[in-house]
């Protein structure tokens, strides 16, 4: 990520671009005028490109200016976000909350709660331990609520702290947009795609599109994250994916994303090439219970259509179960065994093509999911995000039919 620019910097370009005056900005948020147009000078220097255009009757944005100044604006609409809620009875009384903190407080905040401490914090930064802890304590003192709460281990966080630690990263993603769109502007698409990859979509989906869209932007920085669900949906909320595909949630487990289904997938019953079940045309319900199974982890969506398949066949699911939610282990276990799976078909396309896994029982009822793309309800792609987004729904198109 390319660094943050000064917050004060980014409230007086939004405010000038408001306002279309130096005297009239330097008025409205007690600076004075040579400091207003100085910040200006520091952020067009940062930025390589001139944000407004002087005349006499004022000051107007460029091309480069209305894009960066609306992801400018949109950075600043999450800090004021938590301003509205926060309330602190104890904050003293004076310049709007947004304006009051620093990039270098958030900073230390955002890697705190990445890491857990101010020690790793530090590390992770680059800085000094002191003062990374001093930022986050004058922090503390602007938002007028406790953040941090000292521990035998280390450091507790409060809701408050992660809760701004979310905007400001949300926050600093935007300005890292606009960075990326002024590249753009220049015809320079080198900009950063960050995809969180569920196991469905890595077999095929996630390369085939990954490889088109590099065809296109050749110096487009892509970044794959692998994980459970859970921290990848973390990641997306907090604007570090941009994101992610694969078997979507229902009910969504937040009402901040969006999900886009992209085709049902059915689950079928993947055994090894030469099982002894292959051996009869249809196995019977019996067949089945006697066999060792794998079995997506509990919290996966793939587990509900697992159980929900041997009680369809009025049997009890099976209880002594290898839960494996990594494909590599899966695909590794069937071939050392005589363990079946319920997995998608599509998973294992590439060895039951050469043969050395084989389908026991295909597209087995009622156990279709919605695989799709999921990001945030608020996000506002790069021409480089939204290129990928249609790639991928062309190229899902394409395998489908």
């Amino acid at each position: 990520m390319s660094d943050i620019p000064n917050l004060r910097h980014l409230h007086v370009v939004s405010e000038v671009a408001r306002l279309g005056s130096v005297s009239r900005t330097a008025e409205a948020i007690y600076l004075s005028q040579s400091a207003t147009t100085q910040a200006i000078h520091k952020l067009e220097q940062d930025i390589g490109e001139p944000l407004f255009y002087r005349s006499a009757t004022g000051m107007f944005p460029t091309e480069f200016g209305r894009v960066f100044i609306e992801r400018v604006n949109r950075a600043l609409e999450h800090l004021k976000a938590f301003e509205k809620v926060q309330a602190a009875p104890n904050r003293k009384v004076g310049a709007p909350f947004s304006r009051s903190i620093t990039t270098t407080q958030l900073r230390a905040l955002v890697a705190v709660v990445k890491t857990g401490g101010f020690s790793l914090a530090a590390d992770h930064l680059g800085l000094a331990q002191p003062t990374v802890h001093r930022a986050a304590k004058d922090l503390e003192k602007v938002v007028g609520h406790t953040l941090f709460i000292r521990n035998i281990k280390g450091v507790d966080l409060t809701y408050k702290a992660r809760r701004l630690a979310q905007l400001a990263s949300l926050a600093f993603a935007e300005i890292q947009q606009g960075f990326e769109e002024i590249d753009e502007l220049n015809g320079r698409i080198q900009g950063q795609l960050s995809i969180g990859s569920l196991p469905l979509a890595r077999t095929h989906l996630l390369p085939a599109s990954v490889t088109r869209l590099l065809e296109f932007y050749p110096y487009a920085k892509v970044r794959i994250v692998e994980g459970p669900y859970h921290e990848q949906l973390n990641a997306l909320l907090h604007g570090q994916l941009d994101c992610i595909i694969g078997a979507l949630r229902f009910p969504a487990p937040t009402n901040e994303i969006r999900q886009e289904c992209l085709f049902e997938d059915p689950l079928s019953i993947v055994v090894r090439a030469g099982h002894p079940a292959l051996a009869a045309p249809q196995p019977s319900a019996g067949e089945l219970a006697k066999l060792q199974w794998i079995a997506p982890v509990q919290t996966a969506p793939g587990r509900r259509n697992f159980d929900a398949f041997f009680t369809s066949q009025e049997l009890s699911p099976p209880d002594q179960v290898i839960e494996c939610s990594s494909l590599i282990a899966i695909r590794s276990l069937l071939l050392a065994s005589d363990r079946a799976a319920i997995i998608s078909a599509r998973q294992a396309e590439h060895e039951i093509r050469a043969g050395t896994l084989a389908v026991l029982t295909s597209a087995l009822s009622g156990t279709s999911r919605p695989i799709g793309l999921t990001y945030r309800k608020d996000w506002k792609p790069t021409s480089l995000q939204e290129t990928y987004l249609s790639l991928v729904r062309d190229v899902t198109r394409q395998y489908q039919g």
